[in-house]
């Protein structure tokens, strides 16, 4: 391959030590800005200096198909010829292709059916920087790789930012870094200028508003950047009428349309841009740049059973790589709309996907390599433990690994399906139900959301097929075929050397488009996450009866015995071996396979009646999902009544249950519904109310469907995309399909439970059997034969709701548990707490028995509380009880007054006559305690209070007598009370007696 007189671009100059330094260390990492030639010369110079073909990965679609016709125009041939490109759905490489452009998901889908990239001699790995998950785990997957196999492979990653210390160190051998090569860019200063929004202004008004004053201001075109096609559509109308051509540019466009974006105009633009045009690609004739500040990344909410793509403010290296477009050609302008002081609490750098996107889509990619857990292999970030989990979960559910996570044979064919598992599912069983044309186009819709023009999806399809836009049909096609022909290799799965073979198409104008982060709004369509992955509706399809696993036996043994002998690991799933298990290796294990043989036999594709015996048939599927896996009712305290659930390892129904396949065949009719359902069954959802636009899904999130969506006459729904604004609780479904509660049940057998549920309802005990799908009541009948058990647990739940007062209390028990609370504040343990608390805490301990028995409200209510409390009454202490709080307590006039140990201290409240004589009253509690007490009239109206009696005698006294012993000269009033016999009448029956 002979090189042409390439433009004078910035790298050029570096060009011989870029590939010198390949060629020497094998491995190497370019730091280069946007516009430096790297994505485009690079490759170039490497492809001149290689025996096998140069691969170049890019994160999105759109950016390799224009790197692919940018080198492909340098070296004055057609795309395909010396340069190509393949991504999914669309592939221009031929025998003669040197250089191959190509999606980073699908090199690993490349990777994963041929290891060793046979033919290949060097990959490119372009902006690395911007973190994408794809190019993660290709990252990882080609060091593993590199390191057993092909340490003879060169590999250069770039980045468009100077953070390139850990990847140097990943890409390093010997524990010596790769060398890092800069090269700077032709740079022109940028006046950077803060534009903060007006008050309630939303956000396509206010770009539309700076995009205004940028064209009038500013000279050559202006980029605008926004987060996603739909924010593009809007602020184009806003835009309507400038002095100007406006041209959108994002990855769903059609490739004509994409072309126009990336090819100077005959007069002033307005390019809208997504993040596409943040490095992958470059934009001419650009002075000026507005930046919205927005990013749309991949997220995933566990908890609610929502993912998909965010809207989020960008980082401050994005933000200068967004603003230093401007400055490629000529002096610039960048507007930020945000203020200057937020821009200093921006993060430094995007957040990666790998730690905020579902996973369930790498796992199955890592069971698929034979790494389950991932461990072993050089991550820039290693997957969080938990996202990791919960995607071996759903796979675990889907029967596409096995309990230990190694993948199956559904798996790997779900792998090759290339969609997220969740639609892979939904293509593969689907099919078998409404046909494989339907079940094509419906999942073609969910992988593109974007293509719907209507909330309720049986209108979107119906717009689609009168309309048959191409990317739609592309798609539709490409996944028929793979339904009808199931041994075809796909873009995918072909190796380099088979690869070569194949016929080049030419593609159509509108076959291109971008990666997920490009869409028009969040999606949850394609990377959907488990509502609750230990009860996932999928399980019961999860073992299949694959003969193919039976035949080829004997066959994954003899792989395994030469992958021992080549020093690399056998496959861990117990179905037929394929390349990639058979390739796949340890961390520890570094030896390049010689067995060539054993490659060849293991990469044979299968025939299309083998492959159609992988792929799970419905009718045939048997269950595994156990009674531990069920669906629960939210009640903790619910028992599931079903005989299905009651003995652990018994299967139960499945949606390969010929009666129930039949039903859903019977109604599955150009229903999209049935689609859906087997894509997101947690998604099922039920109206909560007549007249409600609020659903409740089976996995628990409640969803507002929105005013005009055709849909407000369902009760039910099959969701398919549905979104959560931040802040709220509740999700907005975007598009859904009409169902009924038939298809639910149908569909998601495993989320079918009957309970018996007896619980506290309004104050009373209520006893229900309880038929639920997922959080969705189905019905309710009362029970007339409860289980003691679960009425037991519903009395103590309704005690602890309303307290101990639903029992009876007489005046003996308020006093008994006062005078125990008295005596474990004064002498604490052993004397118990008998508070609110303490008492339901302990309520099993002092009330047992009388709980064991009560069966309503009214039982409660009959319950002695002082006798119950007499349980708690310590031994041998409680002998001593009423030495130490006494209830009454005898006085010198003989009387016993009842002592009041509420308050504290306890009070005596007698009148003065009846403790004449009294120089100290005594002290309770072994003498810890004192007493107060409430002196009070012939009346018995108070007349003084005080605990220092003697005090009271000397001082007190006076006044006393002064003021009542001419009130009341019947009794006694001596002027030395300590002297006077304590009487309990007058003063003359005292005389007396």
């Amino acid at each position: 391959m002979r090189l042409p007189e390439l433009p004078d671009l910035p790298v050029r100059a570096a060009l011989p030590g870029i590939v010198e330094t390949v060629r020497e260390r094998g491995t190497a990492v370019l730091v280069a800005p946007p516009g430096t030639g790297k994505t485009t010369l690079v490759p170039l110079a490497l492809g001149a200096d290689s025996a096998g073909r140069v691969v170049v990965a890019e994160p999105r679609r759109l950016a390799a198909r224009a790197a692919a016709a940018r080198m492909a125009s340098l070296l004055g041939e057609p795309v395909g010829a010396t340069v190509g490109y393949s991504v999914r759905g669309e592939r221009r490489v031929g025998a003669a292709t040197r250089i191959e452009v190509v999606t980073s998901g699908l090199l690993v889908r490349r990777l994963q059916g041929d290891p060793e990239l046979s033919g290949v001699g060097a990959v490119v790995l372009d902006e690395c920087h911007e973190r994408h998950l794809d190019a993660d785990l290709l990252l990882a997957l080609l060091l593993d790789a590199r390191a057993g196999l092909r340490p003879d492979l060169r590999v250069l990653a770039t980045s468009a930012t100077v953070a390139a210390d850990r990847l140097a160190v990943l890409l390093g051998a010997d524990e010596a870094a790769a060398p890092v090569l800069e090269v700077r860019g032709r740079t022109y200063p940028v006046d950077v200028a803060y534009v903060p929004p007006l008050p309630r202004e939303r956000a396509e008004a206010q770009v539309a508003r700076v995009t205004r004053t940028a064209l009038a201001d500013a000279d050559g075109d202006v980029l605008v950047f926004l987060p996603g096609a739909a924010e593009i559509r809007r602020t184009a109308d806003l835009l309507s009428g400038v002095d100007a051509d406006i041209v959108p540019l994002h990855g769903r466009l059609a490739a004509a349309a994409q072309d126009t974006a990336l090819r100077p105009g005959t007069r002033r633009r307005i390019v809208l841009s997504t993040a596409v045009a943040e490095s992958s690609l470059t934009v001419p004739g650009v002075r000026a740049v507005v930046d919205s500040g927005l990013a749309r990344v991949p997220r995933v909410d566990h908890r609610r059973g929502l993912s998909g793509l965010a809207t989020v403010r960008v980082s401050a290296a994005v933000a200068d790589q967004r603003a230093g477009r401007a400055g490629r050609e000529a002096p610039g302008w960048a507007w930020r709309c945000w203020p200057e002081f937020e821009h200093t609490t921006l993060p430094a750098f995007p957040e990666p996907e790998i730690r905020t996107a579902d996973l369930t889509r790498l796992a199955l990619e890592l069971a698929s390599w034979g790494i389950p857990d991932g461990h072993g292999l050089a991550w820039w970030d290693a997957p969080p433990p938990g996202g990791l989990s919960a995607g071996r979960e759903v796979l675990r559910a889907l029967g596409a690994v096995d309990a230990g996570g190694a993948i199956t044979a559904r798996g790997r064919r779900m792998a090759t399906v290339g969609l997220h598992p969740r639609l892979a599912r939904a293509l593969l069983d689907g099919a078998a139900l409404v046909g494989p044309r339907h079940a094509a186009e419906v999942v073609a819709l969910l992988d593109d959301d974007t293509l719907a023009t209507a909330t309720d999806l049986a209108t979107a399809l119906r717009t689609l097929r009168r309309d048959r836009p191409t990317r739609w049909q592309r798609e539709v096609h490409r996944l028929t075929r793979l339904l009808d022909h199931p041994g075809t290799p796909t873009d995918e799965s072909t190796s380099y050397a088979a690869a070569t073979e194949l016929s080049t198409e030419p593609p159509s104008p509108t076959a291109t488009f971008d990666r997920a982060q490009e869409e028009a709004q969040p999606s949850a369509a394609h990377d959907p996450a488990a509502a609750d992955p230990r009860a996932h509706p999928t399980h019961d399809l999860a073992k299949t009866t694959d003969t193919r696993a039976h035949q080829e036996g004997d066959h994954a043994t003899a792989v395994a015995d030469r992958a021992k002998m080549s020093g690399i690991r056998a496959p861990t799933s117990h179905g037929p071996a394929t390349t990639a298990e058979t390739q796949a290796h340890t961390a520890g294990v570094r030896t390049k396979s010689t067995d060539k043989q054993a490659h060849t036999a293991s990469s044979t594709p299968k025939t299309a009646d083998a492959q159609a015996h992988a792929s799970v048939d419905i009718a045939k599927a048997a269950d595994t999902h156990t009674a531990g896996d069920r669906a629960r009712t939210a009640d903790p305290h619910a028992r599931a009544v079903d005989d299905r659930t009651k003995a652990p390892g018994v299967h139960a129904d499945t949606v390969g249950d010929p009666a129930r396949v039949a039903g859903m065949r019977a109604r599955a009719v150009d229903d999209p519904a049935v689609v859906v359902a087997l894509a997101h069954p947690e998604r099922l959802a039920r109206r909560r109310s007549a007249g409600s636009a609020t659903y409740l899904t089976a996995g628990g999130t409640a969803m507002a469907l929105p005013p005009g969506s055709g849909l407000g006459d369902g009760e039910w729904l099959a969701v398919a995309v549905a979104t959560r604004d931040p802040g709220r609780a509740e999700g907005r479904i975007r598009l859904a399909a009409l169902a009924d509660a038939e298809l639910a049940r149908q569909a998601a057998p495993a989320l079918l439970a009957t309970t018996d549920e007896v619980d506290w309802v309004d104050g009373e005990v209520v006893a229900r059997r309880v038929e639920r799908l997922g959080a969705i009541t189905l019905s309710a009948r009362p029970l007339r034969d409860p289980d003691p058990a679960l009425l037991a647990a519903a009395v103590r739940r309704g005690l602890r709701e309303h307290g101990a007062g639903l029992l009876r209390w007489d005046a003996d028990a308020h006093t008994l548990r006062a005078r125990l609370d008295f005596l474990h504040r004064t002498l604490g343990a052993p004397w118990p707490a008998v508070d609110d608390d303490s008492l339901l805490d302990d309520m099993d301990r002092w009330l047992g028995p009388e709980l064991d028995t009560a069966r309503r409200r009214a039982d409660l209510e009959r319950v002695d509380a002082g006798q119950a409390l007499r349980r708690l009454l310590p031994w041998p202490e409680a002998v001593r009880f009423d030495e130490l709080a006494p209830e009454r307590l005898e006085v010198p006039s003989g009387s016993a007054i009842r002592l009041d140990y509420s308050a504290d201290p306890p009070v005596l409240a007698v009148k003065v006559q009846e403790i004449f004589g009294w120089t100290e009253p005594p002290r309770l509690a072994d003498g810890r305690a004192p007493i107060l007490l409430h002196l009070l009239s012939p009346a018995q109206r108070p007349v003084a209070v005080t605990a220092d009696l003697p005090s009271f005698w000397r001082t007190g006294w006076p006044q006393v007598r002064a003021d009542l012993r001419g009130r009341y000269p019947k009794h006694a009033w001596p002027e030395d009370p300590t002297t006077m016999p304590a009487h309990r009448g007058t003063a003359r029956r005292a005389s007396r007696g």
